[in-house]
């Protein structure tokens, strides 16, 4: 006992903390004294890097709940947004008429004169031009007008949102109205039914309107009502009359860069009339051309060529002597066939050389005589042995 008392064992600490003694002695990591300020310093290091997790949560959850608020927020807005817009649509479409009763209205008729070999003398009517299949006029002049116009056309519905948010982005940068998002069918719709007042009630129903054309009628049967109809300026309603006023041609005859010009009319007819602002047109036209271009209807070369060659305007339209002749149709027709309701042709005696001549006759006596004979106007009327008339001329200069 005594010996056993006094062997005292002593605890080994050599090699592994963890390695075990033959007597079954160990001192874990746990078992070791450590100092105060060491259990304090790792303390606030593990409560530290806590908080900086916690403070990242929280960024995290706030930016996300900001983000969420706003998305909540913009749609809410958006349901009452569509709320108020479906309300007024159906505000101010109840004043329209039901549309069972809508239908297209009748085209101002053309009255077209002849000569006795089938050329052209004149167009009479409101229109001044008659109207013209879409297959039947110049290619041109549809892609023309689509390519500035109305790109997507043959893609929409009638409405072209992305055009609108285009233009409206347009107008709110540039601080001012230069771009209506008006599609074709819009703007043929405002032609056949509307007033040009630029009020709300007119613009949904211009919408409406655009809609029910959309459903009735094909994208090409829309187009071809558009061109007979549309404004070009210089009193020409209609592509064919244009063509007739600006190229002295019909619509089937037009080039490229005539049909360039006549579709960069339509944005303001009157001030880029080429008989008023021909350097205007030309620069409006060669928009065109290079709308055509981006859109893929002509190629880099038609392009070069058609800017190397742009249109040129033909002598005035109205004012030959051969319109004589239509002013003295004019005043008979009514008395012949009543109200005339649809395009029709009139046939006539009338020689186009001889009328030439006739007019060349008249210029050329009162240039020559005129001062002695004290006489500036004359008149001229040719008449065959059958009694047909086949030349007229009422003046020296129809425009005067």
């Amino acid at each position: 006992m005594a010996n056993r008392r006094d062997s005292r064992i002593e605890p080994s600490f050599e090699g592994s903390p963890r390695a075990k003694s033959s007597d079954g002695f160990s001192v874990s990591e746990e078992d070791r004294v450590v100092p105060a300020n060491r259990k304090s310093t790792a303390k606030r290091k593990s409560a530290r890097a806590k908080s900086r997790g916690r403070g990242r949560d929280r960024s995290r959850r706030g930016l996300f709940s900001i983000f969420g608020r706003l998305l909540y927020w913009c749609f809410v807005l958006c349901i009452w947004g569509g709320i108020a817009v479906a309300g007024v649509v159906v505000y101010y479409g109840a004043k329209m008429p039901a549309a069972t009763t809508w239908s297209i209205p009748d085209r101002a008729p053309n009255i077209k004169i002849v000569s006795v070999d089938g050329q052209l003398i004149a167009n009479r009517g409101m229109s001044g031009g008659e109207a013209v299949g879409l297959d039947e006029m110049s290619p041109y002049i549809p892609e023309a007008v689509v390519a500035i116009e109305d790109r997507r056309f043959y893609s929409h519905f009638g409405i072209d949102p992305i055009g609108l948010t285009r233009a409206m982005v347009t107008n709110v940068v540039g601080g001012h109205f230069s771009q209506g998002g008006s599609t074709l069918t819009q703007q043929l719709a405002k032609n056949l039914f509307l007033t040009p007042d630029r009020t709300l009630e007119r613009k949904v129903q211009e919408v409406l309107l655009s809609l029910w054309l959309e459903h009735k009628h094909s994208k090409d049967q829309i187009l071809e009502m558009y061109l007979n109809r549309v404004y070009f300026g210089s009193g020409a309603y209609g592509v064919e009359a244009a063509s007739r006023r600006y190229f002295g041609k019909s619509a089937r005859d037009v080039s490229l860069s005539e049909a360039a010009l006549l579709a960069g009319l339509l944005k303001a007819p009157s001030r880029l009339s080429p008989a008023r602002d021909p350097k205007a047109a030309e620069e409006r036209a060669q928009l065109v051309l290079a709308a055509m271009r981006g859109e893929g209807k002509i190629s880099d070369k038609e392009y070069k060529v058609a800017l190397s060659a742009p249109a040129t305007r033909s002598p005035s339209y109205w004012t030959g002597s051969e319109n004589y002749v239509a002013d003295t149709v004019m005043e008979e027709l009514p008395d012949l066939i009543g109200d005339v309701r649809g395009d029709i042709v009139i046939d006539t005696t009338v020689d186009l050389t001889l009328q030439k001549l006739a007019e060349q006759s008249i210029r050329r006596l009162i240039d020559e005589s005129g001062k002695k004979l004290n006489v500036s106007q004359g008149a001229l009327v040719s008449i065959d042995d059958s009694g047909a008339v086949r030349a007229m001329v009422g003046g020296y200069d129809y425009s005067t």
